[in-house]
C-alpha cells in the first residue's frame, strides 16, 4: 500500500528539480554574481631578490609559470596579485605576468604588466574590468589593420620599407593610453604601436595609431586605424 505513495513523492520531488534547473537557466543576466572588479590592490612590485629565487626553485618544474606563481605567495606578493596573475595566466593560455601598474579610466582600467619571463617585450598594457574583463592591448588581431593597410599612408611607407608591419608595443610603464569621451556615450583610447621593417632589430618606421572603443557599460566595440606619425630620420 505505501508504493504508490511513494512513487508520488518520487515524481514531485522530480518536478521540484526540473523547475529549479529551469528557474536558474533563465534568470537574467544582470542578477547573476559580477566578476570581482580588478584594482590597484593587485598591484604588486618584484623584489629585487624574486626571479633569481624563482628560478632557483622553478627552472627544473615542469610547469614553470605555475610555480613561479606559487613563489609571488612566498615572496609576500598579495593575494590580490597572485589571484590576477593566476587569472591572466589561464586567458592567456601560458603568459606569466605581474601587475606593476594600475590607472582606473572608467567604464575600464589599464593595467601594466611585467612579463619576466619573456626574452623581448618585456612589458604590456591591458584593458581591464570592461565587457570582457582582460583584453590584452597587445593582441594583434584586434586591430583594425585592415583599414591600415590599405590606407595611403602605410602604401607609402612600404616603398621605403618593404618588410613594414606593425608591432607589439613595449611599454615602459609610464606611457599610459589617452582616452577621450565618444559619440556614444563611451570611451576610446588611444594607442600607439612601432612599425618595424620585419623583425624585432629591424629599422623603425614610425608608429600606428588606433583607437580602442568602449561603449558607457564597457563593452568593447573595437579598434580604429587612425593614422601614423612619420619614420625617423636616418
Amino acid at each position: 500500500m505505501q508504493r504508490p505513495r511513494l512513487f508520488l513523492l518520487l515524481i514531485a520531488c522530480l518536478l521540484v528539480g526540473i523547475v529549479g534547473t529551469l528557474s536558474s537557466q533563465s534568470q537574467p543576466q544582470s542578477t547573476r554574481p559580477a566578476s570581482p572588479k580588478i584594482d590597484a590592490s593587485a598591484v604588486w612590485q618584484m623584489p629585487p631578490q624574486f626571479l633569481a629565487a624563482a628560478h632557483g626553485s622553478c627552472d627544473s618544474s615542469f610547469h614553470i609559470a605555475d610555480c613561479m606563481i606559487d613563489q609571488m605567495s612566498k615572496a609576500g606578493a598579495p593575494s590580490a596579485a597572485v589571484s590576477f596573475t593566476r587569472e591572466l595566466y589561464k586567458q592567456s593560455q601560458g603568459d606569466f605576468g605581474v601587475m606593476t601598474g594600475f590607472q582606473d579610466a572608467r567604464p575600464v582600467a589599464v593595467a601594466w604588466i611585467t612579463y619576466p619571463l619573456r626574452a623581448n617585450t618585456d612589458y604590456g598594457l591591458l584593458f581591464v574590468n570592461g565587457k570582457p574583463p582582460i583584453i590584452n592591448i597587445e593582441n594583434l588581431k584586434l586591430l583594425d589593420r585592415k583599414t591600415m593597410v590599405t590606407s595611403s599612408q602605410f602604401q607609402d611607407l612600404k616603398n621605403q620599407f618593404p618588410n613594414v608591419d606593425v608591432w607589439p608595443g613595449d611599454r615602459d610603464g609610464k606611457t599610459w593610453p589617452e582616452s577621450q569621451p565618444a559619440s556614444n556615450g563611451g570611451t576610446q583610447f588611444v594607442v600607439a604601436y612601432p612599425l618595424i621593417n620585419g623583425c624585432h632589430a629591424c629599422a623603425r618606421a614610425g608608429l600606428a595609431i588606433f583607437t580602442w572603443n568602449f561603449d558607457a557599460q564597457g563593452k568593447f566595440l573595437g579598434t580604429s586605424f587612425q593614422g601614423m606619425t612619420p619614420a625617423p630620420l636616418q
